[in-house]
């Protein structure tokens, strides 16, 4: 496993990018949102894994602006896999993070891009269009970006696990087993919400939020947000306190100690 060697120019080259790709994927999927020409199929024969024209449109732009910008990174989205590259750096995306959100119409969405080698996430950017807030995080930089101002990113610290506030996405997360191990750390918290997709990981870095707890991800649903919450201060694990970047079982908190208290109660799931 190595480290991308990472200069100064290279950060901005990085940021710029991130930022065209984002801006590109935030014009298609609003021209599609909460319109009446969205086509929607699954992905799944047995079962709703919903897709839009919006998800590949956004995709295909957001590939095509990185390979002009640094046509030696690697690339890798939900919807056209992979593509190779030279430069130890690959960009993952997923054009629409929430696509249930989208086709309903709640602006809980969102565009996420990471840009990663193979030890850590460099970049991370949850983009909510309708709304209009950026969430950036990487390379010492962790802000929102919106229409009510700029402002830093800071996750919340000092908060026990009977005051916290968590999110996940779905009443019923994965298997039973899996809303078991979510059921016991909720049950402790003070308020629980659902439905949220990768917004609730934003607020989470925004500091509205505790803990969010999910199962069933793939790397390119959680790796955006690792890059926002860490440069925010928070962390993010799996349900053993291992690496989230593979997906599955993922487990984000505004700091160590409240991670550890839940991590105790999901030890046994």
């Amino acid at each position: 496993m190595t480290q991308a060697n990472i200069d100064a120019h290279q950060q901005q080259d990085i940021i710029a990018t991130a930022n065209a790709a984002a801006d590109v994927a935030r014009e298609i999927t609003l021209s599609y949102f909460r319109g009446t020409s969205l086509n929607t199929e699954s992905k799944l024969e047995a079962g709703f894994d919903p897709v839009t024209v919006a998800d590949r449109g956004a995709e295909q732009a957001m590939r095509a602006v990185i390979a002009k910008m640094r046509p030696d990174d690697a690339i890798h989205g939900e919807e056209f896999g992979p593509t190779k590259g030279t430069s130890g750096l690959t960009w993952v995306l997923d054009p629409i993070d929430g696509t249930r959100g989208f086709i309903s119409g709640t602006p809980t969405w969102g565009v996420l891009i990471a840009c990663r080698d193979e030890t850590r996430v460099h970049v991370g950017v949850i983009d909510q269009p309708y709304i209009g807030e950026r969430f950036f995080g990487g390379f010492g930089i962790a802000e929102l970006t919106g229409p009510h101002g700029d402002r830093p990113l800071a996750a919340r610290r000092g908060v026990a696990l009977s005051d916290a506030i968590i999110f996940t996405t779905f009443p019923e997360v994965g298997t039973p087993q899996d809303r078991k191990g979510f059921e016991a750390v909720a049950s402790k918290c003070k308020l629980t919400r659902y439905g949220m997709d990768c917004y609730a990981y934003a607020l989470l870095a925004a500091g509205q939020i505790d803990l969010v707890i999910e199962a069933g991800l793939q790397p390119y649903d959680v790796l955006g947000p690792i890059g926002v919450i860490e440069a925010a201060g928070g962390v993010v694990t799996d349900w053993q306190g291992n690496s989230a970047q593979k997906g599955g079982r993922i487990i984000a908190a505004g700091s160590k100690a409240l991670l550890d208290e839940a991590l105790a109660l999901l030890g046994d799931h």
